[in-house]
């Protein structure tokens, strides 16, 4: 399997075309009055327009036949009274094609929001926040516009081309053949166009997301880079990356290069004809001249939606491209075989769990492990020995590759998001501070939590610190904020597990990143609080497994030891060796 196959297993979806057709016709009927309102304004607007060319025939014909200037100024007037109730049904409908748009693009921002936040952890980490981050943006923003601009304003261009090309059939039938037979070069130019587009701007669109992968992933681990001395290699595959998209680029480039000037060349055909075929009928007596005047300036007219289409219809291959990618996001958030029944009990059992990461070998060998409900389970052993793994696999994160894990004998993976919450969450030693007050940010866990509650879950975490904030609760935090440094964004991690009350709490080294005093407090604090619910927690320091009702020993992807503390060290086993050089580390640096 190439690099490029594999990064494409690990990116997330794109929404097949019924897909997208179908979420665009379901953001449609959301918003159905004003859309239509747009629309037969806009006809309208198209039918003032067509008023002009006809009357300017009028006139000339007027003053062939010899007519006085009345007859002239009064078509002449008429003329510009249509022109100006085309200017203002226009604005009108623009206002509310804008205001349309705007509220589309609020309900897209809101469900990719929702969509994001649904999506399982593993399938974010496999395809990279640079692909999330892309689609969010760059791609939420041209959908935006499709809606907004190109979408109705191709409705409405389609709408005044076929009234202006009705018009000229109305005149000569011939003529309105010979019009359309012109553009035919059009239609083919189109056709080649739009069969080659759509898979150039989902290639340009991935590359794009790819490249911002590598600029995000370079920039957040500059230190690393630096130590490591992998500044070639990082600045190399970033250089692959702008390859990739100035190739992706190009060939988008290419695509237009060739439909514009078969367009352009395709504006004259038509009006040359009518004007020759016109020329014809005239002569035998067959048309007037103001007639055929009228048919060449309608068929120029066309040139106008003409090219709005094939303008926008760039934007909307590009947005089409665009929306596939947003739209994708609901495939990959859904939960194909969520569990059809809740789980019996609260009981955790892990039955001959093999995983292995994408194509390399397994990490978990066969593990074993129950875990009753109410117990006090802590995973020690070396770095690379599982723990992380396993405790993912505990909380549904990922599958595994053979075995199972079930909490009530139900799969803990096939739970669905709102059930798996209420049963297992996993707190790892990544943080985040959301843009917001204290207040808000312990919200997301409990929307409805009073300020005693979030008070009470700050104080079993050992946060009193946030009583002495300027204001409280009402604090900002982030940028122009207060800055809560790393123990402090932990803790309030913490209290957020606090008010989401789970069941079973997975605790992946949740406290390494405060100083050891602080986090015996919190760790005490969150057994009186977790009282009577399942904590598993994997840890570094020991001193957390000495309080814990039993100790798994995991060494080489296997669980080699499972007792009690006191039991394990009496055993002289791994368990023994551990807690004896952990213990004199800690009394050397004491």
């Amino acid at each position: 399997m190439t690099a490029d196959s594999r990064a494409t297993d690990r990116a997330l979806p794109v929404a097949e075309p019924f897909r997208i057709r179908r979420a665009a016709l379901r953001l449609i009927r959301l918003d159905g009055r004003a859309f239509a309102a747009m629309i037969g304004l806009n006809a309208l607007a198209a039918g003032a327009g067509l008023v002009g060319p006809w009357l300017l025939g009028r006139i000339i014909d007027e003053v062939r036949a010899g007519g006085g200037v009345a007859a002239v100024d009064r078509l002449a007037l008429t003329i510009l009274g249509f022109a100006v109730a085309q200017l203002l049904l226009v604005r009108y409908a623009g206002y509310i094609g804008h205001r349309f748009g705007e509220r589309t693009l609020a309900r897209i921002r809101e469900q990719f929001a929702d969509r994001a936040l649904a999506l399982p952890a593993a399938a974010v980490e496999r395809a990279g926040t640079g692909d999330l981050m892309t689609r969010g943006t760059t791609d939420v923003a041209a959908v935006g516009a499709i809606l907004r601009d190109a979408g109705p304003e191709v409705l409405v261009a389609g709408v005044q081309a076929l009234f202006i090309l009705g018009a000229v059939f109305l005149l000569n039938p011939l003529l309105g053949t010979c019009g359309v037979l012109g553009l035919l070069g059009i239609w083919f130019a189109a056709r080649w166009y739009l069969r080659r587009a759509l898979t150039a701007y989902l290639a340009e669109g991935a590359a794009n997301s790819e490249l911002a992968e590598q600029l995000a992933a370079t920039a957040a681990g500059a230190r690393t880079v630096e130590a490591l001395g992998l500044q070639q290699r990082r600045v190399a595959a970033c250089r692959e990356g702008i390859e990739k998209c100035r190739s992706a680029r190009t060939r988008t480039l290419f695509l237009r290069s060739v439909l514009f000037p078969a367009v352009d060349i395709s504006y004259v055909i038509p009006v040359a004809g009518v004007l020759l075929i016109g020329g014809v009928l005239h002569d035998q007596g067959a048309m007037s001249v103001g007639a055929v005047v009228a048919s060449a300036l309608y068929l120029r007219q066309l040139s106008q939606p003409l090219d709005v289409i094939l303008q926008q219809m760039e934007q909307l291959q590009s947005s089409s491209a665009s929306f596939a990618r947003v739209e994708g996001l609901g495939t990959a958030a859904q939960a194909p075989q969520a569990a059809s029944c809740a789980p019996a009990d609260d009981r955790i059992e892990v039955a001959g769990v093999r995983y292995a990461y994408d194509d390399g070998g397994d990490v978990l060998h066969g593990v074993d492990l129950t875990v009753r409900p109410g117990e006090r389970l802590v995973i020690v052993g070396p770095s690379g020995a599982g723990k992380t793994t396993l405790g993912r696999l505990l909380a549904g994160m990922d599958t595994p590759r053979t075995g199972s894990v079930t909490v009530g004998r139900v799969p803990v993976a096939g739970l669905d998001p709102d059930r798996l919450r209420r049963h297992v969450v996993l707190v790892t030693q990544e943080h985040h501070v959301f843009l917001g007050t204290v207040r808000e940010n312990l919200r997301i866990a409990s929307a409805g939590a009073t300020d005693a509650e979030l008070h009470a879950a700050l104080a079993a975490v050992g946060a009193e610190w946030a009583d002495e904030l300027p204001d409280g609760l009402d604090t900002d935090l982030g940028h122009g904020g207060h800055r809560p440094d790393g123990a402090r964004a932990q803790q309030l991690a913490l209290a957020r597990v606090v008010l989401a009350d789970p069941h079973t709490l997975i605790l992946d080294e949740a406290t390494a990143l405060l100083d050891p005093r602080t986090a015996r407090h919190t760790e005490r604090a969150l057994a009186a609080v977790l009282e009577g619910r399942t904590v598993i927690a994997i840890a570094h320091r020991l001193q957390s497994a000495h309080d814990a009702d039993r100790v798994a020993v995991m060494e080489d992807g296997r669980i080699t030891e499972l007792g009690a503390h006191d039991d394990l060290v009496a055993a002289g086993g791994a368990y023994a060796a551990l807690w004896s050089s952990w213990h004199g580390e800690r009394q050397a640096s004491s």
